[in-house]
């Protein structure tokens, strides 16, 4: 597949994304409550920083996205840089171990649903069924011009459940192209509609929104709670 999807302005208000809530709360690094004084507090900086995606990236090191693409002095931009500069190793649906991009759902359930489906992977893998992890929407707007996947015909790869593949490939080619990013219907929830932005600088008016207990009690199917 060689052709590009169709281009959609979007306008589209209160996109959810998911992350663990322990990231929300800490601005820079979970070691500092370890610390007794501050030469104790700066030695564990050093070390926290010293492996810290997010600030080599903002310092230049990464080299899959530049430090003049990351955001600074809006609310929560470490929240938006890490997005980009803490991928998996193996990459998600539309990027790669290099480069992260922003991910959200245009609704609740949808981000749910892809959320869950995640991690009751992890837990199919060690097979077990047993525990109980709180996340923190992320609500942010965008206006820009994306690709879109909704109603495309011969994009059926690309939105493989199983495989990354073919959409990986697609993303890295839109990414040299110069796209903004990529709109698609969720393959975890009938109906839903997810974006994955490519730019740190579109992501807009991001704040917190609900948060969630999600609880796995022996049984693939997690318990879903607001708090």
């Amino acid at each position: 597949m060689s052709r590009e999807p169709k281009l959609a302005q979007l306008r589209q208000f209160d996109t959810c994304r998911l992350i663990p809530s322990r990231f929300a709360d800490v601005e820079d690094s979970v070691l500092g409550p370890l610390a007794d004084s501050n030469d104790e507090l700066r030695d564990l900086f050093d070390l926290d920083n010293a492996t810290n995606e997010r600030l080599r990236g903002e310092y230049g090191g990464l080299p899959g996205i530049g430090v003049d693409e990351l955001v600074f002095g809006v609310p929560n931009f470490r929240i938006i840089n890490a997005a980009y500069t803490y991928p998996r190793p193996e990459g998600s649906r539309f990027n790669d171990g290099e480069r992260g991009a922003w991910y959200c759902a245009f609704d609740a359930a949808t981000a749910l649903a892809e959320i869950t489906f995640h991690k009751t992977v992890e837990y199919q893998e060690i097979d077990r069924f047993d525990d109980s992890v709180t996340y923190q929407v992320m609500l942010a707007d965008f206006t820009s011009t994306f690709h879109d996947l909704r109603g495309e015909k011969g994009f059926e790869k690309v939105l493989d459940p199983s495989s990354y593949i073919d959409s990986q490939k697609l993303a890295a080619r839109l990414l040299d192209a110069g796209s903004m990013g990529v709109i698609y219907p969720s393959v975890r929830l009938a109906g839903g509609v997810n974006l994955a932005c490519f730019r740190p600088a579109l992501v807009g008016n991001v704040r917190k929104g609900q948060a969630y207990r999600l609880t796995w009690a022996g049984s693939p199917v997690p318990v879903i709670e607001s708090i």
